[in-house]
């Protein structure tokens, strides 16, 4: 695969050849799904174990993130770090000898090259993407049995992992609804397999599994984990939406509700009467436009390279088009225009509106599509796109981000 081929379609780069309909018609939130290829170095340009030494090594991680774990003997935190909790990188290593695997969560915070794969997924998902980096030497295992609160992907990069599946004693749990040890009987494996490099499993939540180092050589695989909004999350912000406007649902329970012989006929009836209500005056669009404002805001703004090329937008003549992976909204209220995109909103003088949508619906811009606005208003508007990770510049002659 070509390097960065996530970019034009990142689920033909993981599970090709099934597609994407097939995943979500037959898999998704349903049952396991396991890719086996031959193609080892399908995914190592998005990380390898020199990367994960590099990373290790040079301190970058000294003040965390950074876990161990071993089903056993049990490691802490307290085998891997300092008195002041900063990462001792020689416990780390020694551990890791000893059988512990290396975890480095949430590593798309930090590395350029999963932030962008994480974004194209967001993309075509609407769905906070997370990654957990799990390095695993020879012959161990990290966890014992356990079911996961949100679905994976899982890609092994190098090494081999052996997998093993079980019983889905909770279908779809609850974020934070973890798996507690005890509480389900394990039972015997309904599927075993090995993960080889290059290869990809999905597991939905709920589906008990355990894994372990197959083979002479160390595993590394990334975790892609998924962070849903669920049907339930948006009932709950739809009730919401009609509470502020229908005062019965804002008044107190019924005075005693709590004592033993507090008769509950009359709150049945009330009750009835408030789900009606809720019913007729419930709309999806309230409350789904919530959830699309929060999960854009919430993004990480995509900007490496504008602080070093930060004068870029100083050349009147140079040609801009929209990230191709940026999320964004767009509102006004006649005398502001708003772009609501990753980290925030930006806003423009509402005369800046025709070149904006020129822009949002895939055109190039200069300085001289915003012929509304004088000079300064022009440069400043173009200097706020680049400044929030909004637009690239057709040049490919600006410094790279370090």
């Amino acid at each position: 695969m070509a390097q960065n081929a996530w970019m034009k379609d990142v689920f033909a780069y993981m599970l090709d050849p099934v597609s994407s309909g097939d995943f979500f018609d037959s898999h998704h939130e349903k049952k396991a799904l396991i890719v086996k290829r031959d193609e080892p170095g399908r995914y190592l340009d998005l990380l390898s174990i020199k990367r994960i030494d590099e990373i290790v090594s040079s301190g970058l991680l000294d003040n965390g993130p950074l876990d161990m774990t071993r089903a056993d003997p049990p490691v802490g935190p307290g085998d891997y770090t300092f008195d002041n909790g900063n990462i001792d990188r020689g416990a780390v290593a020694r551990q890791y000898q000893r059988g512990a695997t290396l975890i480095l969560p949430q590593l798309h915070f930090s590395d350029p090259v999963l932030a962008n794969f994480c974004r194209a997924l967001e993309a075509q998902l609407s769905c906070h993407v997370q990654t957990n980096i799990y390095l695993t030497p020879p012959d161990a295992q990290g966890f014992r049995t356990h079911y996961d609160d949100h679905d994976v992907f899982v890609m092994q990069i190098e090494g081999s992992k052996a997998w093993r599946l079980y019983d889905t004693p909770v279908e779809n749990p609850y974020r934070g609804e973890g798996y507690q040890s005890g509480a389900h009987e394990i039972g015997d494996p309904v599927e075993e397999f090995i993960l080889e490099p290059g290869e990809i499993a999905y597991v939905p939540r709920g589906l008990m599994h355990d894994a372990r180092t197959h083979g002479d050589g160390a595993s590394l695989h990334i975790t892609v984990g998924l962070i849903v909004k669920t049907w339930a999350d948006l009932m709950l912000e739809a009730v919401s939406e009609v509470a502020l406007s229908s005062p019965e649902f804002r008044r107190a329970l019924p005075a005693g509700y709590a004592r033993p012989d507090f008769d509950r006929a009359e709150a049945r009836a009330h009750f009835a009467k408030l789900v009606e209500g809720f019913v007729q005056n419930a709309k999806l669009d309230n409350a789904l436009d919530v959830f699309v404002d929060q999960f854009i805001r919430s993004r990480a703004p995509d900007t490496p390279g504008t602080i070093v090329n930060f004068d870029t937008p100083l050349n009147a003549e140079r040609q801009y088009r929209l990230k191709p992976l940026v999320p964004w909204r767009f509102a006004g209220d006649g005398k502001e225009v708003v772009i609501i995109t990753a980290g925030g909103e930006v806003r423009f003088p509402a005369e800046a509106e025709p070149g904006l949508h020129v822009l949002l619906d895939g055109g190039v811009v200069s300085q001289a599509t915003f012929e509304a606005l004088d000079e300064d208003a022009r440069r400043d508007t173009i200097q706020k796109l680049f400044a929030f990770g909004l637009v690239d510049p057709l040049e490919d002659k600006l410094q790279p981000a370090k």
